[in-house]
């Protein structure tokens, strides 16, 4: 009888957050130049995919800042490819890494950065290693999925979660000072920044962007 009073009095579940696309396979409309108001020309769309081909060496950073969020994408890269993808990044700082964690994105197989597993396909770079390998092979698409929701972190890659942690943590913290990010003020400090897809050296190709906003946990 409650449920039917709370029916009739037009009570009804909160609405879930709905799924946004972040590139209509298209035009790079979402997004810019890290510090700029456009797309640098090294950045172009090719067969349906975000790529990064060469040129400009300019980072992509999403034109709307996300706090807590779900953000799933399919990636490609070649033969020894290499990119990232952060969250939270502030352009106050010289660079994008200087205030967003990345969720790697590599070619295990040909790239030196393979060799290590904290700096390997899905790691949170530089801090925590992926449980297994999940990455498939060069010239393939990979799925990834970054889930932040206050300071808890998900990186899953090809439908299993990799990494889990807790922003600001003891075990965090003891992790960044034990990193090249050690002596990086702003590295993982920031409440609320910008999405960026990478740009390092290698050709790289991003399609399938969407980006559910979740409620402050």
């Amino acid at each position: 009888m409650v449920v039917g009073a709370a029916l009739a009095a037009g009570v009804h579940a909160a609405p879930q957050p709905a799924w946004v696309s972040l590139f209509d396979g298209k035009t790079i409309s979402q997004w810019r130049g890290f510090k700029m108001e456009s797309v640098p020309d090294s950045w172009r769309v090719e067969d349906g995919a975000i790529t990064w081909t060469r040129g400009e060496a300019v980072d992509l950073v999403s034109r709307e800042p996300y706090t807590n969020f779900e953000f799933e994408f399919d990636w490609k890269v070649p033969p020894g490819g290499n990119s990232g993808i952060m969250f939270r990044v502030s352009e106050v700082p010289e660079r994008t890494y200087h205030s967003g964690p990345e969720f790697q994105i590599l070619d295990n197989a040909r790239h030196s950065d393979g060799k290590n597993p904290m700096t390997s396909a899905g790691a949170n770079h530089s801090l925590h290693a992926p449980t297994r390998d999940m990455c498939k092979p060069a010239g393939e698409w990979n799925q990834g999925r970054l889930v932040v929701n206050g300071h808890h972190v998900e990186h899953w890659l090809n439908g299993e979660r990799v990494v889990e942690y807790e922003l600001h943590s003891p075990d965090w913290t003891r992790r960044l000072l034990a990193s090249k990010f050690k002596d990086v003020p702003q590295y993982g400090r920031e409440p609320r920044g910008h999405l960026v897809l990478q740009e390092h050296g290698s050709r790289v190709q991003y399609t399938n962007l969407r980006i559910k906003v979740l409620p402050s946990p």
